[in-house]
């Protein structure tokens, strides 16, 4: 992909995201080099004004771990952005910087805490995410996606990169995804549907629940798949091309009780 055609789409991207975002959010601009809280890390004052100085992330990783659930969202330009009242604890090691959303025993206990506060995350930079007991809503993020959470839904919208992997992964809770890029796509549940439409046609898909159904959706013009599926209690529809089809171009659908499908957007 060219370095313009790369551009329009992320541009794309950022448009899309913010038709989805239709609800206003007080936010205030996380220093990627803040004062140490005492316990190893750096906590953003969550009382500072929105306009804060930031540092521009120079890493290629941004992992984010909460009790919660989240929204993430594209930024503007190479800062990161949070919901101001959410606990906020950064520390950084080599190319990766580490934002741990956990909500602390006081805001816990007096509710300020938001469950599913807004992250706003540069383009580019890839995102590895670990939450519980919520969702995880992702819309416009231009880069590698590696999501993960308990008991909620994975929701991906206009997001990933034609180039990069994506992986998507809950338990008790569905994996939705329309207008994905992914170089390489996985998406995993246990209790819950897999739904997934890509807008370019991953190099690999595998995608298994086992109490739900898995439905793939891949553009019209997609090469040819080596396609696998399984399941036990349930119909499969396959009318992707796969005659033909390389080695190296797999789908793998299962479930238990649930139909699979695979087919041309």
């Amino acid at each position: 992909m060219t370095m313009v055609a790369r551009g329009t789409r992320s541009r794309m991207k950022r448009t899309a995201a913010r038709q989805v975002l239709a609800t206003t959010v007080a936010l205030t601009v996380l220093p990627l080099g803040a004062a140490c809280d005492g316990h190893g890390g750096e906590r953003a004052d969550a009382t500072a004004p929105f306009g804060a100085a930031a540092h521009e992330v120079s890493g290629k990783r941004l992992v984010i771990t909460t009790d919660n659930g989240m929204r993430l969202r594209p930024a503007d330009g190479h800062r990161v952005t949070v919901d101001r009242h959410a606990d906020a604890v950064w520390s950084h090691h080599d190319g990766t910087w580490t934002l741990d959303l956990s909500c602390s025993d006081r805001a816990r206990d007096d509710g300020s805490c938001p469950r599913m506060p807004y992250v706003y995350v540069p383009d580019g930079l890839g995102v590895i995410v670990s939450a519980r007991n919520a969702g995880v809503d992702v819309a416009g993020l231009d880069g590698a996606l590696d999501v993960t959470t308990v008991n909620g839904d994975v929701t991906v919208t206009h997001s990933g990169r034609g180039d990069a992997a994506v992986h998507l992964l809950t338990r008790n809770g569905s994996v939705r995804a329309t207008a994905l890029d992914a170089g390489r796509l996985h998406a995993e549940t246990t209790n819950g549907d897999v739904t997934l439409a890509c807008t370019t046609a991953p190099s690999s898909i595998a995608a298994t629940t086992t109490n739900g159904s898995v439905n793939v959706t891949v553009p019209h013009n997609a090469p040819a798949y080596r396609v696998t599926t399984g399941t036990d209690n349930g119909r499969a529809a396959v009318t992707v091309p796969t005659r033909g089809a390389r080695h190296d171009r797999t789908m793998t659908l299962s479930t238990v009780n649930g139909d699979v499908a695979a087919r041309e957007g």
